[in-house]
């Protein structure tokens, strides 16, 4: 399987978690998503307010400069690591 196939089968099988992931896990999970799809990151990061948004905004900022390639094995090797952990 291509490393698009991987990334796209371990980000559906992700979602079936039988429990949810700690506030950590999911953000890194996020920024390296986020890093896999787009690439660095294109939006002003939201107000203070905006604790939630903000959170996303940091995470996806801290993969930054990551190839979308790096950003999609090591999203694999992350959620990987969860499914073991929570199991689907």
């Amino acid at each position: 399987m291509s490393l698009q196939a991987d990334f796209n089968k371990i980000a559906e099988d992700v979602r079936k978690l039988k429990a949810r992931p700690d506030d950590e896990e999911l953000k890194e999970l996020y920024g390296l998503y986020k890093q896999s799809v787009v690439g660095d990151i294109n939006i002003e990061c939201p107000g203070m307010l905006d604790l939630k948004g903000k959170a996303k905004w940091e995470a996806w900022n801290l993969q930054k400069g990551l190839s979308k390639e790096d950003a999609m094995s090591a999203y694999i090797s992350k959620a990987k690591e969860l499914i073991e952990k929570y199991g689907i």
